[in-house]
C-alpha cells in the first residue's frame, strides 16, 4: 500500500535535517508521498521538489502557520499552497520577524527566573530557520541550563510553563485566509494537543478544511473520535510524523505512516 507522511520540518525551520536529506530519508522509509510543513517559511519546499524528482518521492507543498487565540498556541497546516505567491511570502517574512521578537521575550523571562540565556545562543541553533521553541529548548541544554529538551518544555517554556510567549500576530482566521489565498487547504495540526476540541466547529465556520487525525501522540480512540468530529463537519483527515530530525529523535521517519487516498483526497478538495 502507498503511503505518505505530510508533516515534516527541515532546519529551515526547527528540524535538523536539509531539503535533500529529508527527501533521501523518505525514499528509504519506503514513504512514496511527503509534506514538508516548516512553520512560517516555504523555503525547503523547491529544493525538496528538485530532489524529489531525482527519485521516486512526491512533495506536497506545504506550510505550518503559528497563530493564537484566547491566549492558546494554534497551528493550522497549509497544504497544496501555492508557495511562490507573493502575498504569502511578506507575510511569512513579517511572521519570521514576529518569531525573532518573541525568543528576546522568552530569554526575558528565563532572565526573570534567574536564568541566564543569551538570544544570539538561540539565534546561533537555529541557523538558516524561522526561531521557536525548539531552538530555544536546544539552546538550553547546549548550554547545560537543562539535561533534555523535554525538561525545558515540562519546566520553562512549554504552553503553560512560567517563559511562555504567545506574541503571534495571526488570529486561526487570518491564518487560514493566508493559506486559502494561497490557494491551499487549511487544516487544524494535532488537535488533541490543543485541548480545546470546542473551537473545532468554529474554525469550520472560518473555512478550515481539515484536521490531523492520524498523530503520535494521538491514541487510536482519539484517532476514532477525531474521525467523527471530521465527518461530522465534513472535513478532510490528514496526518504526519511530525518529523524534526535529531532535535526530537524519538520520533523516526516512516514509522508514522497513513495511506495515500489521503494525498488524493487533499487533490481533489483542491479541483
Amino acid at each position: 500500500m502507498k503511503s505518505a507522511d505530510l508533516h515534516l520540518h527541515t532546519l529551515f525551520s526547527d528540524g535538523t535535517f536539509t531539503a535533500r536529506q529529508i527527501v533521501m530519508e523518505a525514499r528509504d522509509s519506503g514513504l512514496c508521498a511527503i509534506s514538508i510543513t516548516d512553520h512560517d517559511t516555504v523555503e525547503a519546499i523547491a529544493p525538496a521538489i528538485e530532489e524529489a524528482g531525482k527519485v521516486d518521492v512526491e512533495v506536497l507543498s506545504g506550510v505550518e502557520l503559528s497563530a493564537e487565540y484566547d491566549g492558546i498556541e494554534i497551528h493550522m497546516l497549509g497544504y497544496l499552497i501555492d508557495y511562490e505567491n507573493k502575498a504569502l511570502l511578506e507575510k511569512l517574512e513579517f511572521l519570521k520577524n514576529v518569531r525573532v521578537e518573541r525568543i528576546y521575550k522568552i530569554t526575558e523571562k528565563l532572565k526573570g527566573l534567574g536564568i541566564s540565556l543569551d538570544a544570539a545562543k538561540v539565534f546561533a541553533v537555529s541557523v538558516l530557520g524561522t526561531v521557536g521553541r525548539l531552538h530555544v529548548a536546544r539552546a538550553m541544554v547546549k548550554e547545560g541550563i537543562v539535561s533534555s529538551i523535554y525538561e525545558a518544555f515540562a519546566k520553562y517554556i512549554g504552553d503553560k510553563g512560567p517563559a511562555y510567549v504567545a506574541n503571534f500576530r495571526l488570529t486561526p482566521q487570518e491564518a487560514i485566509k493566508i493559506i486559502k489565498e494561497a490557494k491551499g487547504i487549511p487544516v487544524l495540526a494535532h488537535p488533541y494537543c490543543l485541548n480545546r476540541d470546542d473551537l473545532i466547529p468554529m474554525f469550520a465556520d472560518m473555512g478550515l478544511m481539515g484536521l490531523e487525525v492520524h498523530y503520535p501522540e494521538h491514541t487510536q480512540s482519539m484517532i476514532n473520535y477525531y474521525l467523527g468530529i471530521a465527518k461530522n463537519f465534513k472535513l478532510l483527515v490528514t496526518g504526519g510524523s511530525d518529523f524534526h530530525g535529531d532535535a526530537k529523535p524519538d520520533v523516526k521517519m516512516g514509522v508514522f505512516k497513513v495511506p495515500y487516498e489521503l494525498v488524493e483526497k487533499l487533490k481533489q478538495a483542491q479541483k
